[in-house]
């Protein structure tokens, strides 16, 4: 190698080093943007506003469990919010919050995961990547009830599954989507049982009110993991069969509990479970880490 080539080799890497310098310093300034009160505020009301969420939807579920009548699941318990003298402007307040919350994914998705091993930086990208359409797409729900105009997420899910059935390659599609449900069940059940949520609270003593939070916790996990795994057996069911009827979504896969041996008692403990996951979710809201 010449003299010069091996000076022009040095110029390229010290103008690739300055290049990453000047990256690595506009991400810190970003992450340093993104840390600001107001989105720690809005995220923390988007944990209250799903916490009322799953509450709802518990109660719902145990009213089905007993005879009652309703649809477990998000925009079935909207609906009903929604309904009262001050719909409106809570759907706007959780529409917000749920905005707000899907920013704080993204943010620790992209700025904050890059100071990770690389293991749990893909692990963090794929988390918390999944959280951000999660979150934006419960914003956009509360945006369309504070419009007047909330969809049924049944319906939706058919929906959805009928579009991927009727694409080329449907109902490997669908089976995706059923990996996708099935795999953040799976990560609920694992994440309540090993009680992987106790980082994202401030302070966790062995105190009685610790215990209890660590009860919720581990309760209300592993219930929205099962529920979950409900929904993308339906998935499954709906590829399998190729009919997106199959695919009803968390009401018709928590209806479908009535009909079998035991259904009733595991729907009710589903219930009861969900409720725990949004009594801890409230309390995230207010002690969590962020």
């Amino acid at each position: 190698m010449t003299a010069r080539a091996r000076k022009d080799g040095a110029v390229t890497t010290d103008r690739r080093a300055e290049g990453r310098g000047r990256t690595a310093r506009a991400a810190d300034a970003v992450e340093q943007v993104s840390d600001t009160r107001a989105l720690d505020v809005a995220a923390r009301l988007g944990f209250a506003a799903l916490a009322v969420v799953h509450i709802l939807i518990g109660v719902i579920a145990l009213r089905l469990a007993f005879g009652g009548n309703g649809e477990a699941e998000p925009t079935g318990a909207l609906e009903e919010v929604a309904e009262g003298p001050l719909g409106t402007p809570i759907m706007w307040i959780c529409a917000v919050g749920c905005a707000g919350l899907a920013l704080w994914q993204l943010s620790e998705a992209t700025l904050r995961a890059r100071h990770l091993p690389t293991g749990e930086r893909i692990g963090k990208h794929i988390s918390s990547g999944a959280l951000v359409v999660i979150y934006g797409s419960m914003a956009g729900t509360f945006a369309r009830f504070g419009l007047g105009d909330g969809p049924d997420s049944s319906e939706s899910t058919v929906d959805f599954t009928r579009s991927l059935l009727s694409s080329g390659p449907g109902v490997v599609l669908v089976f995706v989507a059923a990996a996708v449900v099935l795999g953040i069940g799976a990560h609920f059940v694992v994440k309540g049982i090993r009680r992987g949520f106790r980082p994202e609270l401030r302070t966790f003593e062995d105190t009685t009110r610790g215990r209890l939070i660590d009860l919720l916790g581990v309760v209300g996990h592993v219930a929205k993991g099962l529920a979950l795994l409900l929904v993308g057996g339906l998935f499954v069911i709906a590829g399998l069969n190729r009919d997106p009827q199959e695919s009803t979504g968390l009401d018709g896969s928590l209806k479908a509990l009535q009909y079998h041996p035991f259904g009733v008692h595991v729907l009710t403990v589903i219930a009861i479970g969900l409720v725990c996951y949004g009594v801890f979710a409230i309390i995230r809201s207010v002690f969590g880490r962020m």
